[in-house]
């Protein structure tokens, strides 16, 4: 009756902050905390109230509501002005690992939302940035890694104006424009083409195939892709196919490590010194695989003897 909504008023008045609206199985005061009804209270249906005596008991992470009017809306934005403010974050849903961006218009008592609607034409870059920054966003192809592994041997061997991989969130605005200027959301990054993008991080003074090739001619003609992913290039190619080649290739002045293959494509050697292996491995190979290859070629001296990618049989 009117002495409820007088003495609803008055607490409300009296102690704003604990005007509390309804949420799940209790209420969130508009000073943030969560408190809750004692059991059988007939107060539980109420959607508003306005909290005249509650405590914690110790442990608890929420109040316990001791004294408390039912309210309308009405007056809890007496008690409190409404405040509306715009909101733009990456916001991450309760037990979910995918964030997204979230651009909201915001009307609020204190900690309490009162009304919630989207942004059209929000600024969103802060907060795809951040999403960047803590979530693995970008579609990292294959192409895309290994171009990233290349540009990080560049940077690793010759240094400027060659870039670092490290960071390269920090360098968002050099290689990930415009597409993060038109990005409004988590799928428009998720389509972002890294690789073209990548490019972007070439200096034009310099040219990538020149530095850090992606392939590499070997003796027997064929072009063998070249592997940057560890802190040396590597190169895995059948030990038939380097008859003759003594000295290990350099690639930016860094020795290439020369995965050696058998016939079936499995490793049989290991080495940065290919002239050192001729004279001291080869031997030890050749009579472990000669028998179990016999159609492969296995000459004495591996350095006269002509590089190739056929067996015995097909190159008569």
């Amino acid at each position: 009756g009117v002495d409820e909504g007088m003495a609803g008023r008055a607490v409300a008045l009296a102690f704003p902050e604990r005007v509390a609206r309804r949420r799940g199985g209790g209420y969130l005061m508009a000073s943030g905390t969560q408190a809750r009804l004692p059991e059988g209270s007939r107060l539980h249906t109420a959607p508003w109230l306005a909290i005249a005596i509650a405590d914690r008991p110790a442990g608890s992470a929420s109040a316990r509501i001791r004294q408390a009017v039912a309210i309308d809306e009405a007056t809890a934005r007496l008690a409190i002005t409404p405040v509306t403010e715009d909101e733009v974050e990456w916001r991450t849903p309760p037990g979910e690992r995918r964030g997204d961006v979230s651009a909201r218009r915001v009307e609020r008592l204190g900690a309490i939302e009162l009304s919630a609607t989207p942004l059209k034409n929000a600024d969103v870059r802060e907060a795809i940035l951040y999403g960047l920054r803590t979530e693995d966003l970008l579609t990292w192809t294959k192409q895309a890694k290994d171009l990233r592994d290349r540009l990080a041997f560049c940077h690793r061997a010759v240094g400027p104006p060659w870039p670092s991989m490290d960071a390269l969130i920090d360098l968002a605005d050099q290689w990930l424009e415009p597409e993060l200027s038109r990005a409004r959301r988590r799928a428009d990054l998720e389509r972002i083409d890294v690789a073209a993008a990548l490019k972007r991080l070439i200096p034009w003074s310099e040219r990538l195939d020149r530095t850090a090739p992606e392939r590499v001619e070997v003796p027997s003609g064929s072009q063998i892709r070249v592997d940057y992913s560890g802190e040396q290039p590597v190169l895995a190619v059948k030990l038939q196919e380097l008859f003759g080649w003594e000295k290990t290739p350099e690639i930016a002045g860094v020795p290439v490590l020369v995965h050696l293959l058998s016939p079936a494509g499995r490793p049989v050697a290991v080495t940065a010194d290919l002239a050192s292996f001729w004279r001291e491995g080869y031997r030890s190979v050749r009579a472990e695989l000669r028998g179990r290859y016999p159609k492969h070629p296995w000459p004495d001296d591996p350095l006269s003897a002509p590089p190739t990618r056929r067996t015995n049989r097909s190159r008569t």
